[in-house]
């Protein structure tokens, strides 16, 4: 028997190279103006100015400090071990980068525009384990932390990173409690099939307020953010893990901080606020009679709610102080911990209710 060629599109290959390079692209530019974005809410509450000088507005700020880490001298330290000192802030960029791929941005692109009869789902993996590779992911931004805590050979460094890492191990329990309750109401793990139920109905934050307070709390303390900084508790431990680091491996750490703050932003959109559903819009009709502007408009929602949870990120940092490690340790097993198993249980009883008419 001969062998059976199966045709490869190649069409699929480029379509999703295309769009994994822009949503990366998206994600470093957003990134650089979060920090613009900071220091600007930050002035306002400190009642100053800001960055005014680079540009309008000083909107250039983000630029300027982009080269600024280009032009630094690299320093790697004589005793550190120099193979994880480069993999750690390279791991750092990698994970916060890959939560994106499940993330769906938008519905259908009809391409018949550039004469293609082909329709593009904005989202570069639709797989059916979506949420479970959003957690995996996560869990491995630890190692980030703690490689370039212990490459460096200081021990300002290291117990920084013990402190990450114990941080984020214990957050990701009461986050993952949550996720299960949700879970328990949606039916499915696939991030496009929890946005399209919520296009048809209610959104999932009616349904898991408590377990949406949870989630958010812990996307702050996976995040690194004030009050739950203390791997970078600059009073404490100098400068935290990413002590010994100069120019663009600093940045990469710098920079992987805020990804990760605005992919927490859209995955807490996508998952409890409808993703890239249009509030109190018809999604179907407004494709049916716009085409793709409804596409683009879907993607606009999206990145408005991501803005909304950013500014929130923000304000949270410059109002409220640091937990000390004893209180940061007993809110995660002894109030989130309980607080998400009570939020399990409170929603198997209701579906078991609801099951029973």
């Amino acid at each position: 028997m001969e062998p059976v060629l199966l045709a490869f599109d190649w069409f699929f290959l480029v379509e999703k190279l295309i769009l994994i390079i822009t949503v990366v692209m998206v994600s470093l530019l957003i990134a650089m103006y979060e920090t613009y974005a900071e220091r600007k809410i930050a002035a306002v509450i400190q009642d100053r100015r800001g960055p005014n000088r680079a540009g309008p507005f000083g909107i250039f700020q983000p630029l300027a400090d982009g080269v600024k880490l280009f032009m630094k001298e690299e320093i790697i330290p004589t005793n550190s071990n120099k193979f994880l000192f480069i993999l750690g802030p390279c791991l750092a960029m990698l994970t916060a980068m890959m939560t994106s791929a499940v993330i769906p941005l938008g519905g259908q692109l009809d391409l018949s525009f550039i004469g293609i009869d082909r329709r593009v789902d904005l989202q570069i993996a639709d797989i059916n384990i979506g949420i479970l590779f959003v957690f995996g992911v996560v869990s491995m931004g630890v190692y980030a932390i703690m490689i370039g805590g212990w490459a460096s050979n200081n021990k300002f460094s290291l117990l920084a990173a013990l402190r990450g890492a114990s941080q984020v191990i214990s957050y990701e329990l009461p986050m993952g409690l949550a996720l299960i309750a949700l879970l328990m109401t949606t039916g499915s793990l696939k991030m496009s099939t929890i946005v399209g139920a919520q296009m048809d109905s209610w959104y999932n934050v009616l349904y898991q307020p408590l377990g949406f307070f949870i989630f958010f709390v812990c996307a702050l303390a996976e995040c690194n953010r004030t009050p739950f900084d203390l791997p970078e508790a600059e009073n404490e431990l100098n400068f935290g893990y990413h002590q010994e680091y100069s120019s663009m491996k600093l940045g990469f750490y710098l920079f992987a901080e805020y990804i990760n703050m605005f992919m927490s932003s859209m995955v807490m959109a996508t998952l409890f606020f409808g993703g890239y559903d249009i509030p109190f819009v018809n999604d179907v009709s407004l494709t049916q009679s716009w085409g793709n502007w409804a596409v683009l408009l879907q993607g606009l929602s999206l990145f408005a709610k991501a803005a909304a949870f950013i500014f929130v990120f923000i304000w949270i940092r410059w109002t409220i102080p640091r937990f000390r490690y004893d209180q940061l340790m007993n809110l995660g097993w002894k109030t989130l911990i309980p607080l998400s198993l009570v939020n399990m249980l409170i929603t198997a009883v209701v579906m078991l209710l609801k099951g029973q008419g």
